[in-house]
């Protein structure tokens, strides 16, 4: 069972990772971890490695005449110059096997499951069968699954050679001494007891805090979040993230370290690094046991010594590697057939098809002209969501010419957000028809038809990204620019409040990777700039900090607007025509909403504008047409002042929130 270390200690006072005095700094990985210091064993600087030199002064000779004895014997020249030259060659593997890990399988493989994810389209990835057959390709045991099969294949067959030749060593040996077969299985219990000692997994003690500082990593583990959260799917879809996302994925990972990891597989890998040079210096009790039935059958039988020294070495040594063959070479080929399996699921991902089939028409014709505006026309058009009975839709129909203003309102759950959805195909009709220009929007390529749209949804969300991120990622094209990215922080209405942040444009709203840290003192409040968060429990005995940003609901909103114009108005080299606005000011107080409209309503320009609100003030009276919804259908539509001539539901629901403010 792995040991837990608690996150909080009743200790008194607290930790500060930047007292150099009482604190301990390394560098593990893309990870900086600050250990205390222990203060309880004092000893005289340097008396301990005065002692060590003094002792290897001392043990030269013995090693040097050791050496001149193995050269004046000829026959052993041949066998120390090959196990030499092995050994050489066998300490370049770890190096070659992280080289491999890093640049051939890492790299190629992450971005391989990461363009599965990015190509989905919605109704695809909501698909729970989807989601299952993604987890299986994604990984094995916390392991890429290219990599882990490669290591298994590799693995396999040295330790089939290992094993044959050891049976052929261990077989000559045994046959003929009459003590052999009880040394072996003594050897054989000593090393079954070291491999489960190697199973166990070694912890972090005392007080430790860890926390990477490699941007690149970050912003890989945030890309990662994008893609595989389902509440990012429709802004990712919508916002054509797919190709820009790919390539800067690609890109993060060729510039990361290869040794970045989570914070526990690198702790482990370094855990496993040190067993490795503990067991050759500690001795199991156990161990012994060989060389006691050694000494027994000296004394016992004085005249005739049953083995010599080397040969109880001889069957010691190789049967203590011949047991840990055996066990490792069974229990890989156990899991040959399924590890084979997963490298099949890890190409078949790539062959989901989305449900949102691609069209084949370029559009727009005159991208010119498409900035000017675009027509819009939904010509009895009905939709259910997947897995549901009722419409959300039932035979909607209206036409908006190029440049209008179009405000649909109507209450929660009319209809109102998926008359927008469909506009973008993250989902299509059950019937009808909708036009853009007068084409049908599912004979338009995909990716064309959505450049030409902006939108900003009612459930929006934010990326697990910087700030600057969030807005730049609004035009991929330009999400590094930090002029348009400060333009459209000050037209959404965020750059004041981002300049007060400590970090600015660069803040988290939602950091994607953990701080790591346990068994700190009770007076620990916050850690590298965050709250320490002591309800969080992390693997192995860690804790988390808290990774979010408290912003209020409208500087968020005002964040998302902030995205949406870097889209629809500072890049004025887009081909955005239709601006799609649901519930844009739901967060917003009167003054910021009256404020928001009039901003919209002046950068436009002469783009086609439609808005979603239940709310009907301002901005209906300036629109060119509004859209009555209720339970899915349109009942009423025409201009502000005509329906309040009509005296219908648009006029009567007008005057009750009129009545609010008189």
């Amino acid at each position: 069972m792995k040991r837990r270390s608690k996150g909080r200690s009743s200790r008194k006072g607290s930790f500060d990772p930047s007292d150099t005095a009482r604190v301990k700094h390394s560098r593990i990985g893309v990870w900086d971890l600050y250990e205390e210091k222990n203060s309880s064993s004092i000893s005289l600087p340097g008396s301990s490695r005065y002692e060590r030199y003094l002792e290897l002064k001392e043990s030269a000779p013995y090693v040097w005449r050791m050496f001149i004895d193995i050269l004046r014997n000829q026959s052993l020249w041949f066998p120390l110059s090959a196990v030499l030259t092995m050994e050489v060659l066998g300490s370049f593997i770890p190096a070659l096997s992280l080289w491999y890990r890093g640049h051939l399988i890492t790299l190629h493989y992450s971005v391989h499951i990461f363009h599965a994810h990015a190509r989905l389209d919605v109704p695809t990835y909501d698909d729970v069968a989807v989601q299952a057959q993604l987890e299986a390709a994604s990984h094995i045991g916390g392991q890429s699954i290219a990599w882990a099969t490669v290591n298994m294949m590799i693995n396999l067959v040295t330790t089939f050679v290992q094993l044959t030749s050891q049976i052929l060593v261990l077989w000559s040996v045994l046959k003929e001494t009459r003590d052999g077969p009880l040394l072996a299985a003594l050897s054989a219990v000593q090393v079954a007891l070291q491999w489960f000692q190697w199973q166990q997994i070694i912890p972090l003690r005392g007080v430790w805090a860890a926390t990477t500082k490699n941007q690149d990593y970050i912003k890989l583990q945030g890309l990662k979040r994008v893609v595989t959260n389902f509440t990012h799917r429709k802004e990712f879809v919508a916002g054509n993230l797919a190709q820009y996302s790919v390539s800067l994925f690609k890109t993060l990972t060729e510039r990361t370290p290869d040794d970045a990891d989570d914070f526990w597989e690198t702790i482990r890998a370094r855990a496993a690094t040190g067993r490795l040079t503990m067991l050759s210096a500690v001795q199991d009790p156990f161990g012994e046991l060989p060389q006691i039935v050694f000494a027994l059958r000296a004394v016992q039988y004085p005249a005739s010594i049953p083995v010599s020294l080397a040969s109880l070495n001889l069957i010691t040594t190789t049967t203590s590697r011949f047991s840990y063959m055996i066990h490792n070479f069974f229990q890989q080929t156990g899991s040959v057939i399924d590890r084979f399996a997963s490298v099949r699921k890890l190409y078949d991902v790539l062959n989901v098809q989305n449900k949102i089939v691609d069209g084949t028409i370029p559009f727009p014709e005159d991208r010119q002209k498409a900035r000017g505006g675009l027509s819009v026309e939904f010509r009895n058009v009905s939709f259910r969501y997947p897995d549901t009975l009722e419409y959300a839709l039932q035979d909607v129909s209206f036409k908006l010419l190029p440049g209008q203003l179009c405000v649909i309102v109507g209450t929660n759950g009319s209809g109102k957000s998926t008359i927008l959805k469909l506009m973008l195909r993250l989902y299509d009709p059950e019937d009808g028809q909708i036009l853009i220009d007068g084409k049908d929007i599912r004979t338009l390529r995909l990716h064309d038809l959505r450049e030409t749209i902006s939108v900003l949804f009612q459930d929006y969300t934010h990326f697990p990204l910087s700030i600057r991120d969030n807005i730049g990622l609004g035009d991929p094209s330009h999400a590094d620019d930090e002029d348009r990215i400060r333009l459209a922080a000050r037209l959404g209405g965020s750059e004041e409040f981002v300049d007060r942040l400590s970090e600015g444009l660069d803040t988290y709203l939602e950091r994607p990777v953990n701080d790591c840290y346990g068994a700190l003192p009770e007076g620990t409040q916050s850690l590298f700039g965050r709250p320490v968060d002591y309800n969080s429990v992390r693997g192995a005995g860690g804790m988390a900090s808290s990774r979010s940003t408290n912003l209020s609901g409208g500087q968020m909103q005002r964040l998302a607007v902030s995205r949406t114009f870097m889209r629809s108005v500072v890049s004025d080299d887009s081909g955005v025509g239709l601006l799609l606005f649901d519930e844009p000011s739901a967060s917003l107080d009167p003054t910021a909403e009256h404020d928001l409209f009039g901003r919209l309503r002046e950068l436009r320009g002469s783009k086609t504008m439609i808005f979603s609100s239940h709310r009907f003030g301002n901005l209906t009276r300036h629109a060119d047409l509004i859209l009555y919804m209720n339970d899915s259908r349109i009942l009423e539509t025409g201009t502000h002042d005509a329906l309040l001539r009509n005296q219908g539901d648009y006029a009567r629901i007008w005057m009750l929130q009129a009545q609010a403010f008189l």
